[in-house]
């Protein structure tokens, strides 16, 4: 439009700049951003001072929850530690009590072995006795009925009675 102005011939009148319908439509524009900025900027930074608060208290939150955290982790070592000794402890007289059973038992084992060992060879004595006294006994007997044998076949009546009065004799000096 200017060029058409200029081609016309039109001279272009020249004013000052705080003239022109344009200078006042910026200094409108501006005044009423500036009125409406203000509002809106102090909402903005509430809304961010907000949001920077909360943000901040969740960041307390999370502080206080780690060092929560941290405690507890602490404590569930500590907890595991004296378990672990626990454990140990019960694990050491468990062992100490094993042995010692172990002990009581190899050695009541070895009384009873000995107590049994021992009852063996007083019954093998006793079977042993008691075989010598059957055997003297036989002996005996065989050596009765040997002599009983010997006796009748060859003993007469004059010579069995001067054995009878013989031994009647022997007795009653052995009797006074």
């Amino acid at each position: 439009m200017i060029s058409a102005a200029y081609a016309a011939g039109d001279a272009v009148h020249h004013a000052p700049f705080y003239a022109t319908p344009e200078f006042w439509v910026a200094m409108a524009f501006v005044s009423v951003v500036a009125f409406a900025a203000r509002p809106v900027f102090k909402a903005v930074v509430s809304a961010l001072d907000a949001r920077s608060a909360a943000i901040q208290a969740k960041l307390d939150e999370a502080r206080s929850l780690r060092e929560d955290a941290q405690t507890l982790l602490a404590d569930y070592q500590r907890r595991q530690r004296d378990a672990l000794k626990e454990v140990d402890a019960i694990l050491r007289h468990a062992t100490e009590e094993v042995q010692r059973l172990k002990s009581e038992a190899e050695e009541a084992f070895e009384k009873g072995v000995s107590r049994r060992e021992q009852q063996a060879l007083e019954r093998i004595k006793l079977a042993e006795h008691a075989a010598l006294s059957e055997v003297r006994g036989m002996a005996v007997d065989l050596g009765i009925k040997a002599a009983e044998t010997l006796i009748v076949k060859h003993l007469d009546d004059a010579a069995a009675n001067a054995l009878v009065d013989e031994s009647i004799k022997s007795v009653l000096v052995k009797m006074h």
